[in-house]
């Protein structure tokens, strides 16, 4: 009986809800961290150990720190996902395949990866291990969901400058391609300006960069906006290029319906109690939407935690809240709002989620944590400052007084004393905490500091016992004669069973029934465990002593956490190496050193097809100027078979945007550069050249591009510096590549529309009158370099560095190696400056003049790609 009972059980699938719950995924920098995700709510942690991940400033673990910290989650029902997204370079290769299988042999539950090559290795060390594509990869499309299917990848975690509306549609798409991949994406925290993956500032202007782990977020500085050669007055807005931080609270619902498989907080450089916080608040949230969506009529108003009313984001028009509906707006905070505000908060927002709103998304007031907004100073008098409060505060609270100078020292402090006068209230400080010479009426006031709830954050995941408990279900069997059985099964799938030692006894008074069941195995204080359903198929009115309910129940405690805690064992093949991937050597090309030239308008093509250029490439910010330019080339050819034309299509597509593609490819042009998932696919029966922007930094990434598209080069990546160039280069058929040596740094590339924002009153293309259109605009950092901003067909905008940066010393060496496509780029030089350039370049390439002289003679920053600080042998970064 008892056999057959377990195997029926254990056949027996669980019904499916109707709607999927999200995992939710809280970031952990160390331990601490750790605990307060697990303490909090946290489905899963993501996390870094001490090399290869995009967070290299955080504190972070060790790979020696693995089997206890996955026996830790796993343990807790937790699952945790290393993050190796960073481009490997080709002398780090062996190092990060004995740091896979460490990670595969540990039962990590998967790696977040941005490198190709790095895909590829996974897959041929292990052919089970999940592979997670991070947000570094900048998927935006179902193109991008198969392109990382292809990799063998189990999950996509979208860019965040995804819509709701984009991901609907292309979880559409996947269906329909039957390519479907769970998706991923950021729900809460820092709002990257650029496409992650395609962000070349902080290495352009610090040597730090971005894909390696090292971003310096010099989109947090200020800045001044340049048009037509004069400076905009925009007052207090200085923070051209800094976000609000991400919540997406309020958008739960439709996530949710989106059918999104994991909701993803942001915060590896963050304190545990920023974690607890914003993981609890989610948590919370999330329980409360799962409710309402499986109600009968979920578009109906639902109470919240507070006692108030709360409209689903579905329900309201065009899925979008206002300032006061979000609960953001002075005076408007709930507890959840203010917790997330407390957190951390640069203001608080709901990205892209809603589409496009450039009026919205950057405030551009300051780029640094500000908290929840207090009000306004009204008057100081003895030491007291008078305000009329939006927002509570406290003794003990830390506040700062914003006079619009976030660049400045700021003054501040604790509050040491509250009193309210009518509408108004009255602060005081402690004696000398804070100067009231530098604080002005009309100051704004922010608390930023709360250490009541600082301690009770702290304790959510202070000791050892667990404080946050996951449900179990249980289902009873027995009768008059046999042993008790209990079936218990978590959420993970776990299932164990324990009988009774004891048989079952015919009660003549307190028979076993469903309530007396639920009292005794519901007590799991100081276990991972509460109680879910119990489901009673005892027969008749049996009994069994509370001794025995209490054995089973601590066997059980025993079983199901001894059952959890075993590690994964994914398959690892111990006789394959990286080495097997590795593309074989050809002979070097007898052929001439080229040059090809990159022009952004009608006149440098122009003054570049008058100097003789034989390769030409164009991008453009219209792509119907791209007939113009090829006809130009073609006329040109009919006296001659060069030169070729090839053109650029912009850097990022997303759903619904193949309408650009085609407009690019009916100019006609001999190819196209190709920077996207979407190009490679759209233009698959074309000539095509792989840009920068693909990130190929090792060999094996290049291998796969070169395999399984056909492509006739390869641009090297700009983070690779020249020895990490020169590996490259001989450890794959050098002729594969080209690389760039004279160029303005594409810095940032972002959905933010600096025009748009700034010199318009418009939320958007369709209402903001193109300013792209009509003057053009440079961005002045702190040093007072002018940076060069440019709008795409899609009104998505690139800084360009403002100093040309050339590699022409280590042209040479580069002709060594077999090296003989080389790139020169030009954004917004004139026709005299284009030809000059062309003609030294042209020189050096056939010998005539040095790297040296031509650097010193166009005076330009003495760098290949992006480096760090001047490159030398010297001084070559490691």
């Amino acid at each position: 009986m008892k056999s057959d009972i377990s195997d029926g059980l254990r056949q027996r699938p669980f019904s499916q809800p109707s709607l999927q719950r999200p995992e939710l995924l809280a970031p952990a920098g160390n331990w601490d961290c750790a605990k307060a995700a697990v303490e909090n709510g946290a489905d899963a942690i993501y996390f870094g150990l001490d090399r290869f991940n995009a967070r290299m400033r955080a504190q972070n673990f060790t790979e020696a720190d693995l089997p206890q910290l996955m026996t830790f989650l796993h343990r807790r029902g937790v699952k945790g996902y290393v993050t190796v997204n960073t481009l490997i370079f080709p002398k780090e290769l062996a190092e990060a395949q004995q740091y896979l299988r460490t990670i595969i042999a540990a039962g990590v539950d998967a790696v977040i990866v941005q490198d190709v090559g790095i895909c590829r290795l996974i897959r041929h060390l292990s052919p089970d291990f999940p592979i997670h594509a991070s947000t570094q990869m900048t998927i935006t499309s179902a193109a991008g969901v198969e392109f990382a299917k292809s990799l063998g990848c189990q999950l996509v975690v979208l860019a965040r400058e995804c819509s709701l509306q984009e991901i609907n549609k292309i979880q559409q798409q996947i269906a329909l391609q039957e390519t479907s991949l769970p998706l991923e994406v950021f729900v809460h925290g820092a709002l990257c300006v650029a496409y992650s993956g395609q962000c070349l500032t902080s290495e352009a202007l610090g040597g730090r960069s971005a894909n390696r782990g090292e971003c310096a977020q010099a989109c947090r500085m200020p800045y001044d906006l340049i048009a037509d050669g004069e400076v905009v007055n925009l007052k207090d807005r200085k923070y051209l290029l800094s976000p609000q931080d991400l919540a997406g609270l309020d958008v739960l619902p439709d996530l949710v319906k989106s059918g999104v498989t994991c909701l993803k907080i942001e915060g590896r450089l963050k304190a545990p109690e920023y974690v607890a916080n914003v993981t609890r608040v989610y948590r919370q949230a999330l329980d409360v939407v799962m409710t309402e969506l499986e109600r009968p009529n979920p578009l109906t108003p639902f109470p919240t935690r507070e006692g108030g009313i709360k409209t689903p984001l579905s329900a309201m028009p065009n899925g979008r809240l206002t300032p006061t509906e979000r609960g953001w707006g002075r005076g408007q905070s709930n507890q959840e709002h203010y917790n997330l505000e407390m957190a951390f908060s640069r203001g608080l927002y709901t990205g892209w989620f809603g589409g496009i709103n450039n009026q919205e998304l950057v405030h551009a007031r300051f780029g640094k944590k500000r908290g929840v907004y207090l009000g306004e100073v009204s008057r100081i008098h003895n030491e007291e400052v008078t305000v009329k409060l939006e927002a509570p505060v406290k003794p003990g609270d830390g506040i700062v007084f914003d006079y619009g100078h976030p660049e400045a020292k700021e003054e501040g402090g604790r509050v040491y004393g509250v009193v309210c006068k009518g509408k108004e209230s009255v602060l005081t400080f402690g004696r000398n905490d804070l100067n009231l010479r530098r604080v002005h009426i009309g100051d704004r006031i922010w608390k930023t500091s709360d250490p009541e709830l600082d301690k009770q954050l702290r304790q959510s995941f202070a000791g050892e016992n667990p404080q946050f408990q996951r449900p179990i279900d249980l289902e009873v069997y027995g009768e008059v004669g046999q042993a008790l059985i209990a079936i218990a099964r978590d959420q993970l799938g776990n299932i164990i069973q324990v009988e009774s030692v004891i048989s079952l006894q015919e009660a003549h008074t307190k028979p076993l029934n469903t309530g007396r069941l639920q009292e005794q195995f519901g007590r799991l204080g100081n276990t991972p465990f509460s109680l879910g359903t119990l489901t009673n198929h005892l027969s008749g009115a049996i009994m069994l002593p509370v001794s025995e309910l209490n054995r089973m129940r601590r066997e059980m405690v025993a079983q199901l956490e001894e059952l959890r805690s075993q590690p994964k064992r994914w398959e690892l093949r111990s006789d394959v190496s990286f080495q097997d991937l590795l593309p074989s050597s050809s002979p070097l090309s007898p052929l001439s050193p080229s040059l090809i030239v990159l022009v952004r308008n009608l006149k440098q093509l122009q003054t570049a097809l008058k100097a003789g250029v034989e390769t030409l490439y164009c991008e453009f910010e219209d792509p119907r100027a791209y007939r113009d330019a090829v006809q130009m080339v073609r006329q040109l050819r009919q006296q001659s078979p060069l030169p070729t034309i090839w053109v650029a299509p912009p850097r990022i597509t997303k759903p619904g945007e193949n309408w650009i593609l085609q407009q690019v490819r009916a100019c006609g042009a001999d190819g196209y550069l190709v920077r996207n998932y979407d190009q490679l696919q759209f233009f698959a029966t074309d000539r095509c050249i792989g840009d920068f922007s693909l990130n190929v930094a090792n060999p094996l990434t290049a291998d796969y591009f070169q395999e399984n598209f056909g492509l006739e080069r390869l641009t090297a990546s700009y983070d690779l510096n020249i020895t990490q160039l020169q590996d490259l280069l001989t450890s794959c058929p050098p002729q594969w590549f080209e690389v760039t040596i004279h160029q303005h740094i594409p810095m940032f590339h972002m959905e933010h529309c600096v025009f748009c924002a700034f010199l318009s009153t418009g939320t958007d293309y369709t209402n903001c009158g193109r300013p792209c259109d009509k003057q053009e605009v440079k961005l002045k950092d702190r040093v007072g370099t002018e940076h060069i901003l440019k709008a795409d067909i899609g009104c998505r905008n690139t800084v360009f560095n403002g100093t040309a940066q050339t590699g022409a010393e280590y042209v040479q060496r580069l002709i060594e190696l077999g090296l003989r496509q080389f790139r020169i780029e030009f954004v917004n030089e004139t026709p005299e400056q284009v030809s000059k350039t062309i003609h030294r370049y042209r020189q050096l390439l056939q010998g005539e003049i040095t790297g040296s002289q031509l650097w010193r003679e166009l005076k330009l920053q003495n760098q290949l790609g992006v480096t760090r600080g001047p490159m030398g042998v010297s001084a070559l970064r490691s």
